[in-house]
């Protein structure tokens, strides 16, 4: 199904942006994209090309989401809080023939196209913008005739791999038009959480991110209307909530944190009644905190664990958490296994790295076929990992124990340590460094940097020492992934090897 399909209520809010009321409805989103979709075509792009996209929340991003969707492309969301070098690495990363910019991030844009020579297309939205040509003026020259073939695409979204680079996330595309059903996410939400055309769903996440973006297109396929916010804030959530009677939504627990701690009067102040269904995925929630939540909202909280391979899904509704306080579910997608290091399956109850059995490998890293081979199970070729770990218990539910990356997810945002690492480690003044999370009670997790100096500690001014390294950081990573607290120590450690030993660190801290 597709947005097309509901042209028989073309007045209807596909979209709807919550913090100016700007309406989109099905017949401007159909029109819209089938205009993009041709323009794409006019410019030589064609069925199995890569479509890279910078943009901010906006609704055009759904313009462009199923303009590339009937158009048989890949569709890569890229993060535009990451540096103007990261951007550019996932955008030649995953062959782009054509960037799409907003017009809103033009600096940024601009800055991009000498790092991006292959992008043999360039437009931009919303605006003019150095370097791009008018993706408005060019759309609106063009039919919004729907052309006979229109083949399904697929996004390619990029989620960090072990040595802190992203990694792009490729599905095989469909064999199929953008007309016929047959789509995982657009199932999952009509049978599992029961979307319809009566479905209002709020955003309040980044849409370029996989969990907002897929759930959005998902709601629209199946006729319900997009309450997109420009950005999370506390207060509004809950004013948008009673304002469009929102019946579905999506949250990560960091965000339950900050609804949490607004002053009891004003979270009375506003009818969440309409609310049938709220999501919470990205990072495991405290028990505490969705307990306030039930208590709050009602037994209406439903909790999944996947990951953008979408190579697996558990879930758990608000009864069965409640019974087993820690669980992620049972699968709804794929039949989950744990195993040891050589691949061996483990009894119920035995920590080890979690598995998803499909019928056939949902996903490659492109070009990274090391990384696609480290995915897969030794002996099983349909089982995949993407390196977490946990256990079953013996009635089949799912708990995660940790994640054996060293992942930190801070606030819903996966963040690798590797990079910060490198990058730190690169100021005069360091000798040797660590990135770890710690708990914290508003983000989930926090970045910590423990920063072994040059200089022994108790000859230094540690305070302007970091913020030195701050200071330094700022230009190598993004804003999301510095540290919130610099630690210093005369010694990490390391193996004879010259491995580091996070656990231990961890251990050794006093606060852990």
């Amino acid at each position: 199904m597709y947005p097309g399909a509901h042209l028989d209520t073309p007045d209807k809010p596909a979209v709807i942006m919550a913090d100016t009321g700007v309406v989109t409805t099905f017949a401007q989103l159909e029109s819209q994209s089938v205009r993009i979709a041709r323009t794409l075509r006019t410019r030589g792009v064609r069925a199995g090309a890569h479509v890279a996209v910078l943009a901010t929340n906006t609704a055009r991003v759904f313009d462009i989401y199923w303009a590339a969707m009937r158009s048989g492309v890949y569709l890569t969301m890229v993060n535009w809080h990451l540096t103007p070098g990261d951007i550019a690495y996932i955008v030649n990363d995953c062959g782009a023939s054509t960037l799409i910019v907003d017009a809103a991030l033009g600096d940024v844009a601009t800055t991009l196209v000498p790092s991006i020579p292959e992008v043999g297309v360039r437009l931009s939205f919303g605006g003019t913008v150095n370097g791009y040509d008018d993706l408005d003026a060019a759309a609106a020259r063009e039919s919004d005739t729907p052309p006979d073939d229109q083949p399904r695409g697929a996004d390619m979204l990029y989620s960090s791999g072990t040595t802190g680079r992203p990694k792009g996330i490729k599905p095989a595309l469909p064999a199929r038009q953008i007309r016929d059903a047959g789509d995982t996410m657009i199932e999952m939400n009509r049978t599992i959480w029961h979307v319809s055309a009566e479905t209002v769903y709020l955003s309040p996440a980044p849409l370029y991110h996989a969990a907002p973006l897929r759930t959005c297109a998902a709601v629209q396929a199946l006729g319900g209307t997009v309450v997109v916010m420009s950005r999370f804030d506390a207060q509004k959530a809950l004013e948008y909530i009673e304002r469009h009677r929102v019946t579905y939504s999506q949250w990560v627990p960091t965000v339950f944190v900050r609804m949490l701690t607004l002053p009891a009067a004003v979270r009375d102040r506003y009818d969440v009644s309409s609310l049938a269904v709220a999501v919470h995925a990205a990072a495991p929630c405290p028990v505490e905190v969705k307990h306030q939540m039930i208590d709050w909202w009602g037994p209406i909280l439903s909790e999944y664990y996947s990951s953008t391979e979408l190579n697996g899904l558990t879930l758990v509704d608000t009864p069965q958490r409640l019974a087993k306080p820690g669980t992620v579910g049972t699968p709804v997608l794929g039949v989950a296994h744990i195993c040891d290091e050589s691949g061996a399956e483990l009894p119920p109850g035995t920590i080890g790295t979690i598995y998803f059995e499909r019928d056939e490998l949902p996903f490659e890293y492109h070009n990274d076929p090391e990384k696609t081979r480290a995915a897969i199970h030794p002996d099983h070729p349909t089982w995949t990992t993407t390196g977490d770990v946990g256990y079953l218990d013996d009635d089949g539910y799912l708990f995660l124990t940790d994640r054996g990356t060293f992942l930190i997810i801070s606030g819903g945002v996966n963040i690798y340590p590797q990079e910060i690492e490198n990058a730190t480690i690169t100021h005069p003044d360091v000798l040797d460094a660590a990135v770890i999370g710690e708990p914290d009670p508003d983000l989930g997790e926090a970045v910590v940097a423990v920063i072994q100096p040059v200089t022994p500690v108790d000859e230094i001014d540690t305070e302007q020492l970091a913020e030195a390294i701050t200071d330094h950081l700022r230009t190598q990573v993004a804003g999301f992934k510095l540290p919130r607290r610099i630690e210093f120590t005369d010694r990490l450690p390391r193996t004879p090897t010259g491995k580091l030993v996070k656990r231990e660190l961890a251990h050794q801290r006093p606060d852990r």
